[in-house]
């Protein structure tokens, strides 16, 4: 548990020291990852599937920080199939979802969503199934939209904004250009372009492959920002009690609440300190 603190504290020093560097290593590209079907889970679905106060197990790490694939893995099944040893990718999330292909899809006997990650409301239910039991998710089966994460040191220099809308052209053997690509801006990323397995397929794009942006398309993200934010403000629960020894910017990030609160003895690491006053947000100090 203290390494799990200490890597986190040493990523967030990490973000500080190269937030401002843009990723220059490749020629105004963006290197692609291709990812195939993995799943995502919260706390209470890993405890589900594996047993009480179960905690996933590191496999190897992926290229965003912070970020690994778990030894772990689960059957993901539907009305017409089932697939097996179905990755599942740490850390624990805040709700659960299964970023499946197209072809995975048709397997299943399911029609998901093309969703940004993270944005499951209304999507297709999915069955897991793990070796202490199963759990049947509502709403969380998607297939992933090819998107770009990007630092915003990147965001500057590539000239788009964090819900943009961009084409891409890659070459190789097979040319190909992919539209509706979605920008994603963190300073808690590093470059890299994500794509699924049919969209690899189609193109013979291997892992590593480089992507140019050829057309950026308007930002239709703006029009949001002209909602009365007592509209956003009025769904979000009022506070979040905080339990755990570390708060980073990625906790920050995933709590909806304006007003978070932590026990006394919690490490608040600067980068959560910095998002909290981005986002407007109270950090409140429990005295126990």
């Amino acid at each position: 548990m203290q390494e799990n603190l200490v890597q986190k504290i040493v990523e967030e020093v990490l973000q500080q020291v190269l937030k401002k560097q843009p990723s220059s290593l490749y020629d105004g590209k963006i290197p692609i990852g291709v990812s195939a079907r993995h799943v995502h889970l919260a706390q209470a679905e890993v405890e589900k599937l594996f047993g009480e106060n179960y905690q996933l197990t590191p496999k190897f790490e992926l290229s965003q920080p912070g970020q690994f694939a778990a030894e772990e893995t689960v059957v993901i099944a539907g009305p017409k199939g089932s697939i097996e040893r179905v990755r599942i990718l740490g850390p624990a999330r805040s709700l659960s979802q299964v970023e499946v292909s197209w072809t995975d899809a048709m397997k299943l006997g399911m029609k998901p969503p093309l969703r940004i990650s993270g944005d499951i409301k209304g999507s297709s239910p999915v069955t897991l199934i793990g070796p202490n039991g199963s759990v049947v998710l509502n709403e969380g089966l998607i297939i992933a939209q090819a998107h770009i994460h990007m630092s915003s040191a990147d965001s500057a220099r590539f000239q788009v904004a964090d819900g943009q809308s961009v084409q891409i052209k890659v070459e190789g053997m097979r040319p190909i250009i992919l539209s509706n690509v979605i920008i994603r801006v963190s300073d808690r990323y590093r470059l890299e372009m994500h794509i699924d397995t049919d969209e690899a397929n189609a193109g013979l794009i291997q892992q590593g492959a480089l992507a140019e942006i050829i057309y950026v398309q308007a930002n239709e993200q703006m029009d949001v920002k002209e909602i009365p934010p007592v509209l956003k403000q009025a769904e979000r629960p009022s506070s979040y009690q905080f339990d755990k020894k570390l708060l980073s910017q990625v906790e920050v990030l995933e709590i909806e609440a304006r007003e978070i609160v932590v026990p006394k003895n919690t490490i608040v690491t600067a980068l959560a300190y910095d998002k909290i006053r981005e986002l407007n947000k109270t950090l409140t100090i429990r005295s126990e």
